[in-house]
């Protein structure tokens, strides 16, 4: 039977066992791996040829990467409290930041003439974008107490070409070690400066407490919780002395009140009378002198000016006793004069009452307010203890400062040390050549089964007898080959010459455009290298 002589339809379904499921017949799949076969051989091509082509032209990609150490402090923090206490992984990314800056990167991209092709294309904001993504910073620790110490860390750069790709890793890493050193000085000096101005200021609010205080106790110095016993005591005696003149204006008024009656008894001769009275009047003064010499000393005012007075009584009384029977009465002058004595003693005991009552009072409010002046020092003094222990620990903690600010600037304190500076790299880390041949192997055999596939169910024609006893009940009685011409296998020839020159050209065309596109193309490599 001849090809493609009749229409094809759906063939019937291939012969099904209940028991063990489809069952592909290797014929058939032969056969049409024998008509497929330049289908499936030019998708193969084609797809290889891109892979092949894509994996060879795309660029190497070479990372460079440089390992630092971190020292910690050679002095114990016993001996020495560090000022810089911020976590070191926190550091760590804070100079990350640092020097990945937009300034810092677009200083070493034009300084080391980074990027020549994407500078030529690209604003530089997407050129120093791209190289921090080429920039990878990895923390390494060991575990300590529950958590993880870092103890290194390392700074990577993936780049084009390898000498320049160490460079930028040896050049980062010293921009770590650099900052991390300046940055502990600065923020040292920083603290010692913020405390010594802390300490300056609580120095200030001190004078300012003392001099309140001062100033506070100059104006009330007279009634202080100090002077309560001083007070309390000269109160007592204004009191006593408050008491006396009370009884010397008593004194006085009765000497008053004599003398008026010896005036009236002067001419009824009532001389033995007054003279019986002025004996129990000394009587009763000498009572008054010998009370206040049990309180006070012989020199006390009072007390001499009553002895005076009893000294006088007495030799009046003993002049008087004498000259009683055969004296005269007493002479209208000299009582006048005796009274306004009285008067004149009456009226000056007056005053000092009134000077010792407003003494009194005086001394009476000093200890009223006592209390109250008590309760305002203690209010003072609370200030002033608490202003005087923060400015001590203040002192404490700027002597400290100053201590690690000197430690610091002797880099005596946690440095980083570059430990293994990068070096350039003999084998880049992408592509992975291998592994893009295999994928585009496995692609170019998806790709021809998928093409024969295709192409096999849009075919439509009869291949073989038994696809026409598929479609038709009448028997087949015979099956005629086809017979070739020469002119038509001159055709065929000349045919199968342009399509195999057709599918070359086709290929070259797919494998150049691959090149074209995978060359230079640092985006590719990434995208199919795992780790780059």
């Amino acid at each position: 039977m001849e090809e493609n002589a009749y229409p094809k339809y759906p063939a019937y379904p291939p012969y099904e066992d209940d028991s063990q499921g489809v069952k592909i017949d290797p014929d058939l799949i032969r056969d049409i791996w024998h008509r497929r076969r330049w289908i499936g051989i030019l998708a193969f091509g084609a797809v290889l040829a891109c892979g092949v082509s894509a994996a060879l032209s795309l660029p190497n990609l070479y990372r460079a990467t440089t390992k630092v150490l971190v020292d910690h402090e050679e002095i114990s923090e016993s001996f020495v409290r560090q000022s810089v206490t911020a976590e070191l992984e926190t550091r760590i990314q804070t100079i990350y930041q640092q020097v990945t800056s937009r300034e810092r990167l677009t200083k070493l991209i034009t300084r080391l003439g980074l990027y020549p092709d994407e500078r030529k294309h690209q604003p530089l904001e997407a050129v120093v974008e791209r190289m921090r993504r080429d920039v990878n910073l990895h923390l390494e620790g060991l575990e300590a107490n529950g958590r993880n110490a870092t103890v290194a860390f390392t700074v990577s750069y993936n780049g084009r070409d390898p000498r320049q790709t160490a460079a930028v890793a040896n050049t980062l890493a010293g921009y770590f070690v650099d900052e991390n050193a300046l940055g502990r000085k600065r923020q040292a000096a920083r603290t010692a400066e913020f405390l010594n101005q802390q300490v300056e200021q609580l120095k200030a609010e001190l004078d300012q407490h003392d001099s309140r205080t001062g100033d506070y106790i100059r104006r009330h110095n007279a009634d202080l919780p100090q002077q309560l016993g001083a007070n309390e005591s000269a109160l007592a005696r204004l009191s006593g002395r408050l008491q006396l003149n009370g009884d010397l204006q008593s004194r006085q008024l009765e000497r008053r009140e004599r003398i008026q009656k010896e005036i009236a008894d002067a001419t009824t001769g009532a001389a033995m009378a007054d003279v019986r009275t002025a004996e129990a009047d000394l009587a009763k003064l000498k009572g008054e002198l010998a009370a206040m010499k049990n309180r006070y000393s012989d020199r006390y005012p009072e007390v001499a000016k009553l002895s005076a007075e009893v000294a006088s009584r007495e030799a009046s009384l003993a002049a008087r006793s004498a000259a009683t029977k055969n004296a005269p009465p007493p002479k209208p002058a000299e009582s006048a004069a005796a009274l306004a004595d009285a008067d004149a003693q009456l009226q000056s005991l007056k005053s000092e009452e009134g000077a010792l009552r407003k003494a009194i009072g005086s001394y009476e409010s000093r200890v009223a307010s006592t209390p109250s002046r008590a309760m305002e020092l203690e209010r003072l003094a609370r200030g002033y203890d608490t202003a005087r222990e923060r400015y001590q620990s203040l002192v404490k903690a700027y002597e400290d400062a100053k201590v690690a600010a000197s430690l610091e600037q002797g880099q005596g304190a946690e440095e980083f040390r570059v430990l293994d500076p990068a070096i350039p790299p003999r084998d880049p880390v992408a592509p992975n050549r291998g592994w893009l041949l295999l994928v585009g192997v496995v692609g170019a055999l998806v790709a021809a089964v998928a093409a024969i596939v295709i192409v096999e169910k849009l075919d439509t024609s009869f291949h073989a007898p038994d696809d026409v006893r598929s479609f038709v009940k009448a028997p087949i009685l015979a099956t005629i080959p086809r017979v070739f011409t020469a002119a038509a296998t001159r055709r065929r020839r000349v045919r199968r010459v342009l399509a195999a020159s057709a599918a070359i050209i086709v290929l070259t065309l797919l494998a150049a455009g691959s090149w074209y596109v995978a060359a230079g193309n640092e985006m590719i490599t990434r995208l199919t290298t795992r780790g780059a």
